[in-house]
């Protein structure tokens, strides 16, 4: 009988300090199994905890995840009512399920659009776990990266137009202080399950130099196992920035 003998885990500095995931596959989850495609969003959300914790657990500083994009409100209205019923959902239980976990939660994108009581659940949230020091949890919800950089330049532009910019202030530098990510390192590593090999308008400043790794296991599916794998991948890359190593 052979047994697989069990990898070791990376050290710490060999582990990516920022993590971008694109949880996409939950509706073709659900499709293959003839369920609604609402049921595997709910699987999904499952996932996503899982893969938190997980991230915490192995000492990851920042999670990025997609869990809603600007393009997502083109979906039938009885896919959105239900994802924004699972959000609320969520909400509600992470108030309890991540007291106690170290885990400081962050949400990015332009929540206007969403209901009062779902940004109050937002705000409660965020109150709740800002003076947590472990993993920085950021859910990108009505999120888009040329959303955010509209949002920049439109910032940027009202500043210089009431004076307190001019035009040789605005480099990197600046921008990046307008970005929803300001003060976090940008993603190492930029995960996308489902088998789609696209960025989908996921962090397009912040990605540039990131590191993906593409798989065929569906959102729901995903393990701590496939993450592993990923950060293996991800340990034999070198990455030269542009430069010549």
């Amino acid at each position: 009988m052979f047994f697989r003998r069990k990898q070791k885990p990376l050290p710490p500095d060999a582990l990516p300090a920022h993590i971008g995931i694109i949880m996409d596959g939950n509706g073709r989850w659900a499709e293959k199994r003839s369920l609604p495609r609402q049921v595997g969003h709910r699987y999904g959300a499952r996932t996503f905890r899982k893969i938190t914790k997980y991230c915490e657990k192995i000492g990851i500083k920042c999670l990025t995840v997609y869990a809603f994009s600007t393009e997502n409100w083109k979906r039938p209205q009885s896919e959105v009512d239900s994802l924004m019923a699972l959000l609320k959902e969520y909400l509600e239980e992470s108030l309890s399920d991540f007291k106690s976990e170290n885990i400081k939660t962050r949400f990015i994108g332009d929540i206007s659009p969403l209901s009062p009581e779902i940004r109050e659940l937002i705000k409660k949230a965020e109150e709740l776990t800002k003076d947590k020091t472990g993993l920085c949890l950021n859910i990108a919800l009505n999120y888009g990266g040329r959303e955010e950089l509209t949002r920049v330049a439109r910032s940027i532009a009202k500043e210089v137009a009431e004076g307190r910019l001019s035009p040789e202030d605005i480099g990197e530098e600046l921008l990046q202080k307008y970005l929803y990510t300001a003060g976090q390192p940008d993603p190492d590593l930029i995960i996308r399950p489902s088998g789609e090999y696209r960025t989908s308008n996921f962090l397009l400043w912040q990605s540039a130099y990131s590191e993906y790794v593409f798989t065929d296991v569906l959102w729901p599916d995903f393990k701590p196992a496939d993450l592993d794998k990923a950060l293996r991948e991800y340990a034999k890359r070198n990455r030269r920035f542009g430069g010549v190593k």
